[in-house]
């Protein structure tokens, strides 16, 4: 089972879906045992980056979140739950992240012409063979909602980028710790494959 982590900012119902269209048990849940014991996780979310974490600490899941992450089981963070898994946020000034992974997140530069949000398909390439992300033959689009992005501190981790006025980190991956700032359950064919692929490691399919 995997558990899709609620902790009230986030896409739940749409990775639920996403999960029951590979037949991959999965649960959405706020309850600290079923999330640890759960075989992965998932960190969806959409919406501010200081709000997410307010919610987080309000329901009493940062320890959770962390464990979870360091676990060593297969756990994802999509769109702001990848962001999360930094050390802060240029649009939460003075909010920590949960500091998994070291790194900051960045608002898009307004003087490129280009509209913010960034919203909508895009394409990414794989910096290096990725468990997740599978053989991608060349750029592969797609689906982003986010007007910040992550910069992380070490390279070694990122998996793929993506361009949008600006080179950003698309995906990163660390042992079984893995970020996606596109949302692979919106992201057609290639999306549901990367979930498949998250549900295998997870031995949840």
């Amino acid at each position: 089972m995997i558990a899709i982590i609620d902790y009230g900012a986030g896409n739940l119902q749409s990775v639920q879906n996403a999960l029951d269209f590979i037949g991959c048990p999965g649960t959405v849940t706020s309850d600290p045992e079923e999330i640890l014991s759960a075989e992965g996780a998932i960190l969806p979310g959409v919406g501010a980056f200081g709000s997410a974490m307010a919610e987080m600490e309000r329901k009493g899941l940062v320890d959770t979140v962390k464990i979870a992450a360091k676990s060593g089981k297969p756990f994802i963070g999509i769109c702001a739950g990848m962001q999360l898994l930094f050390e802060e946020s240029e649009e939460s000034p003075g909010v920590s992240g949960l500091g998994i992974l070291r790194g900051k997140t960045l608002l898009f530069p307004s003087d490129k012409g280009l509209k913010i949000p960034h919203m909508g398909w895009n394409s990414i390439e794989t910096k290096k063979k990725s468990r997740l992300l599978g053989k991608l033959s060349g750029p592969t689009y797609m689906y982003f909602v986010h007007s910040y992005y992550v910069k992380a501190d070490d390279k070694e981790i990122v998996s793929a980028f993506s361009d949008y006025g600006t080179t950003f980190d698309a995906a990163v991956e660390q042992g079984n710790l893995f970020g996606c700032q596109f949302h692979p359950e919106k992201s057609g064919a290639e999306g549901i494959s990367i979930l498949r692929r998250f549900a295998e490691l997870a031995g949840g399919n």
